[in-house]
């Protein structure tokens, strides 16, 4: 049977605008506490200077208070901050002059009026003086219009990746149904490949990849004159290499537009895209869904060396073509007759295609860090 009620130790501080009193309880539990009446009311089982008890105690302010405690608890005492009706400073803190034993200041918080007036002077005057920073900061009278068009330049491109997507699934599942072989993608790495049902992969998607690609180069303009905020150097890799490889490699070498490398190069540039667009589209707007958070910073991570790779082979596939038919290789008009041959080009190319995928690699799994990562814990 538990014993009668005891006082717990109460120690109190005051602002113009808040009492604070720090309660003297461990391990406190089933805490009662109401004001009612202007009349604070407490009750709780905890372990205090009695031992562990049922310890209670009420206090009648000096002036009115706002019916509602705010009440934070940690293991070793509990908190209560209770607002006053009015901003003034109180001479004590309850109705009865003499002060209650159980009761005494909380010099770890105490300030006296002077000291209280100085804290509240300092806040308004650094309410203030935000205030007037703000207020310098001239306001983008565009700021609606470019909010409008990288909604719809994200839409379009969206759209425009999934059409391709779509096309390319169902002539994955369709056309190919009757005729699958598997063969090696190349001599360096080996897939699974319906050759017979991809050969006009190209003829079919290729417009609408060249309107998707060629408007991806608005991506390196809206960098660069700050209206995204993404790195200059990832938007300019990725998107003058993946348009190198369309209109250089594939679009000016009819032999290389029938090759079963094109539709695993235009599926992997789709199925990043389908997560991408639709990520920065809502980003616009304010919106942040975490499923697609979490695949627009995850399917990269497959996808970008499998791509890089699908790209390394089409190259490679090229360069013969380009040897035989001495297309883009030009002659110097000097004494020694020296021809830059394109095939050396594109040999470089490769290397720096490598390079590029290591930069972006890199960029996106900052990126992946910064919003996949571990939160750091805020101390208390």
């Amino acid at each position: 049977m538990a014993g009668p009620s005891l006082r717990p130790h109460v120690h109190w501080a005051q602002r113009h605008r808040e009492l604070f009193l720090r309660v003297d309880l461990s391990d406190v539990r089933n805490p009662d506490i109401t004001i009612t009446d202007n009349v604070l009311h407490f009750r709780a089982q905890g372990h205090g200077a009695k031992g562990d008890n049922i310890y209670e105690f009420e206090i009648e302010f000096l002036e009115p208070v706002e019916p509602k405690p705010v009440c934070r608890m940690t293991q070793r005492q509990l908190n209560i901050t209770v607002q006053k009706k009015e901003s003034n400073w109180w001479e004590r803190l309850t109705k009865q002059e003499k002060r209650p034993l159980f009761l005494a200041p909380d010099f770890d918080r105490w300030l006296d009026e002077s000291d209280a007036e100085m804290e509240l002077k300092e806040k308004e005057e650094e309410k203030i003086n935000k205030m007037k920073i703000e207020s310098r900061v001239p306001k983008d009278p565009f700021k609606h219009l470019k909010k409008g068009y990288l909604i719809m330049y994200n839409l379009v491109q969206f759209l425009g990746f999934s059409w391709i997507f779509v096309n390319m699934t169902v002539r994955l599942f369709i056309l190919g149904k009757g005729n699958m072989e598997i063969h090696l993608f190349s001599k360096m790495v080996g897939f699974l490949c319906l050759t017979d049902s991809f050969y006009d992969t190209f003829h079919t998607i290729s417009d609408m990849m060249y309107f998707c690609q060629t408007l991806a180069l608005m991506e390196i303009m809206n960098s660069l004159i700050g209206l995204v905020r993404s790195p200059l150097i990832p938007a300019v890799v990725q998107v003058f290499g993946r348009n190198f490889v369309l209109f250089v490699i594939l679009g000016s070498l009819e032999e290389m537009q029938s090759k079963p490398v094109v539709f695993f190069i235009f599926y992997f540039w789709s199925i990043i895209e389908l997560f991408r667009y639709p990520y920065y589209m809502l980003s616009c707007i304010g919106i942040e869904w975490k499923p697609l958070t979490w695949l627009r910073y995850t399917v990269w991570i497959p996808l970008y060396p499998l791509g890089g790779l699908a790209e390394a082979v089409c190259i490679v596939q090229s360069i013969p073509i380009f040897s035989e038919t001495g297309k883009f290789s030009l002659g110097l008009p000097n004494p020694l007759n020296v021809t830059i041959q394109f095939p050396f080009v594109l040999q470089i190319y490769l290397i720096a295609l490598f390079l590029g995928i290591f930069v972006n690699f890199r960029h996106l799994y900052k990126q992946r860090k910064q919003h996949l990562g571990p939160k750091k814990r805020k101390m208390k």
